[in-house]
């Protein structure tokens, strides 16, 4: 065990879509992906979660808090300033300015917060043990802070995404460098308190980029041969063609979760980690693991 390196596959956005949900269970049924995160507060929600059981509830799931698309779980009368006038919350450029503005308020992020934890309880049965939020949005203040907080009692602490890569990766892989430059910087100094507090997560993130790059045969290879340390987690956005995403989510992204699935499902996934040495592992196992390496991250 001490010559493994460990690779927790996570896909994003489960629920998004049946469409998306079917893909990412498709993947997880070959031992592709091993952890997903629900977006409780999609309208396919409850969909997803059911198709989940139906499909065994053997691919861990968890939480991906979002504040920048569809309506509110809180009541659009509860979180005014998080809402648009469609009703739905701002996507996340009209998000970050509000927030950076003062125009988004700190009590109406934690109302809403509070208000998808409960309804993944509900709809999981039991606490999240993954997290990561969508769009990235905890890494802006003082969104973290509130998830943290929200989070801080449960037991066992959940698997937190790290954003963040090693400099030497940017000059190795296309794609996007700039985003990545920045969400690297902003989630080392995000990932600090984290840390302090007891919540586990991976040395690094694989994976961010920009849909265009995700066409390439050998995207997803070419990160896993060249990605240092311990424990990686690879985010994806894999999904089959689903029509419920137009109007809802961003440009260029429909085609790329298509893109993604393709690439998974094909057999040179399954031998770049091997090459790479990796053994895949699911959130919460890896957490196990950890537990008995007292030098892993």
């Amino acid at each position: 065990m001490e010559a493994t390196r460990f690779l927790i596959v996570l896909a994003d956005d489960f629920g998004i879509g049946p469409e998306t949900s079917r893909g990412i269970l498709e993947l997880a049924a070959r031992g592709v992906v091993t952890g997903t995160v629900l977006l409780v507060n999609s309208p396919y929600a409850s969909e997803a979660a059911a198709a989940w059981r139906r499909a065994g509830a053997s691919l861990e799931l968890g939480w991906h808090p979002c504040l920048t698309m569809d309506p509110p779980l809180a009541g659009a009368d509860r979180v005014p300033s998080l809402v648009g006038p469609d009703g739905c919350m701002w996507p996340l450029g009209k998000f970050l300015v509000r927030l950076a503005t003062g125009r988004i308020r700190s009590q109406e992020i934690h109302r809403e917060l509070s208000a998808q934890y409960d309804r993944f309880v509900e709809l999981v049965g039991r606490p999240p043990s993954v997290v990561n939020s969508h769009q990235h949005v905890a890494l802006f203040p003082p969104v973290g802070r509130l998830l943290r907080r929200l989070l801080q009692g449960v037991q066992p602490p959940p698997f937190v995404r790290r954003l963040g890569e090693p400099t030497s990766m940017l000059a190795r892989i296309h794609g996007a460098r700039l985003k990545r430059a920045g969400l690297s910087s902003l989630g080392r100094w995000a990932a600090r308190p984290w840390r302090r507090t007891g919540f586990p997560g991976a040395d690094w993130l694989a994976g961010v980029t920009d849909p265009k790059w995700v066409q390439d045969p050998a995207f997803f290879t070419r990160w896993l041969v060249r990605m240092p340390g311990r424990v990686v987690e690879l985010a994806c956005h894999p999904g089959r063609l689903d029509v419920t995403l137009d109007g809802r989510d961003g440009d260029g992204l429909q085609r790329r979760r298509e893109d993604e699935h393709r690439l998974l499902a094909d057999p040179s996934f399954d031998e770049a980690c091997r090459r790479a040495g990796f053994r895949r592992v699911a959130p919460s196992e890896w957490v196990r693991l950890a537990a008995a390496l007292p030098r892993a991250a």
